[in-house]
């Protein structure tokens, strides 16, 4: 953004001409190196010194020119061409003009500084030998357009890549977002399900399923608020949604967790979905008890259970489970969740992810 110096004059941050002694002072140098380059002698004594000091300040005035008129094409293109969408006019444009300018501007300095000199008179204008002397500066002028060109070019490269990555996180942070969102209506959606079927069934399991589910549901509320959950907390809360569960189901449900090592991180609730399909998907019955096994193995959770799958859906889908599990691993890593489905056995292999620090 612009923004005033205390005398009112307007600059850009960044701006490598945005104070005068930075501006003379690297002019100055580039003059320096010009006259060392051509004549190194003319250091070796004042009257050397002496008699470089006119195509000093020649020089100084032609370099002083050409790089404050780069860096005014520069500016002045930048707020109305964009080198990303059109830089095919963009370049054209930038050199017609600084080119251009800078003959112009060569062509009036060399005439004053010949004039001056006394080389030719009002009268007697070498106009041919002008233009010859003046075509000498636009070697520095190309040099100026290279430079600037370049830094114009990278600058607005640089800005657009920040607003293009900007953008992507944005939208990859609402995509995640709207995903977890579909979490809690889920969850409470197809728990108030099982206590309706539980109210009619028994209302001492309904009592203690309500019970539980109160506390249960405090997590959900917290862990629907994080991108990732530490898998102790992922595993602490499948333990209690499997026991709530068995309120309903009792012996019809069995289940083990052999995790030694918890450290890592899990989407929130990924674990539950894949519990709670199990359930809903299966016979779970005193004849067919349905075994639910979770445990790891390296950088993966394992999630297994009995392959017995009901013939007919008794409960309505939310249409939430393995897709959202799949969408939000696509969105946090470069890892994907792994199933195998064979005649007696449903298999989930979760990715553990791990924080960059």
């Amino acid at each position: 953004m612009p923004e005033k110096n205390e005398q009112g004059i307007c600059k850009t941050k960044g701006d490598i001409w945005g104070t005068i002694p930075s501006f003379l002072i690297i002019n100055f140098g580039i003059v320096m190196i010009l006259m060392l380059y051509f004549c190194p002698s003319c250091f070796l004594s004042w009257a050397g010194i002496k008699s470089m000091a006119p195509d000093f300040i020649f020089s100084f005035v032609i370099t002083v020119a050409m790089s404050y008129g780069g860096n005014a094409v520069e500016t002045f293109y930048d707020k109305r061409i964009s080198w990303i969408h059109h830089p095919a006019k963009r370049f054209l444009l930038t050199s017609v003009t600084y080119l251009s300018y800078a003959f112009l501007v060569s062509f009036c300095i060399v005439f004053l500084y010949s004039w001056v000199r006394g080389n030719f008179t009002l009268d007697n204008i070498p106009v041919a030998l002008l233009f010859e002397y003046s075509l000498v500066p636009m070697g520095i002028a190309l040099g100026f357009m290279a430079l600037f060109t370049t830094r114009s070019w990278l600058l607005e490269w640089r800005k657009s890549a920040l607003e293009a990555e900007i953008l992507r996180s944005e939208k990859l942070a609402s995509q995640y977002q709207s995903l977890k969102d579909q979490l809690n209506p889920h969850f409470l959606f197809n728990s108030l399900n099982v206590l309706s079927s539980l109210v009619y069934e028994n209302a001492d399991k309904s009592a203690a399923f309500i019970q539980k589910l109160s506390r249960i549901y405090r997590y959900v509320l917290e862990a629907q608020k994080e991108e990732v959950i530490e898998l102790e907390k992922e595993v602490s809360f499948a333990e209690n949604y499997l026991e709530l569960q068995k309120i309903r189901f009792e012996d019809s449900l069995k289940f083990s967790i052999e995790i030694r090592d918890q450290s890592g991180f899990l989407p929130p609730l990924s674990l539950q979905l894949l519990l709670e399909n199990a359930i809903k998907h299966n016979i779970v019955s005193e004849e067919d008890p349905l075994f639910i096994h979770i445990f790891r193995k390296e950088n993966n959770l394992w999630i297994s259970n009995t392959f017995q799958p009901k013939t007919s859906q008794t409960e309505p889908s939310t249409g939430v489970g393995l897709n959202n599990i799949k969408m939000r691993y696509q969105l946090l890593s470069d890892r994907n969740i792994e199933i195998i489905k064979t005649e007696n056995e449903f298999l989930v292999k979760l990715p553990i992810l791990e924080l960059s620090t």
